[in-house]
């Protein structure tokens, strides 16, 4: 991560997009405040709206407390009996 003092350098908007590419920024203000410039992954945000899907979080809950176990000649048995 890298950290950028806006009391000393005043980079442009554009130049801090690309340094946010390759790393998060932390901006300090003259006023001491930080903020956090950071690239958004598609992947994560897929992520974070797949969690707030609370009917998929529960049955993905619920089926990892399922314990039972199928060898792969029941696996197969079963789909040739479908």
């Amino acid at each position: 991560m890298k950290a950028i003092d806006l009391a000393t350098t005043s980079p442009t908007l554009l130049e801090l997009l690309e340094m946010a590419a390759g790393e998060n920024v932390i901006l300090r203000t003259p006023e001491g405040r930080q903020f956090v410039l950071a690239e958004i992954d598609d992947f994560d945000q897929e992520i974070a709206l797949v969690r707030q899907n609370d009917e998929l979080m529960q049955l993905l809950t619920e089926r990892s407390n399922e314990k039972t176990t199928y060898s792969l000649k029941q696996v197969r048995e079963m789909l040739q009996s479908e």
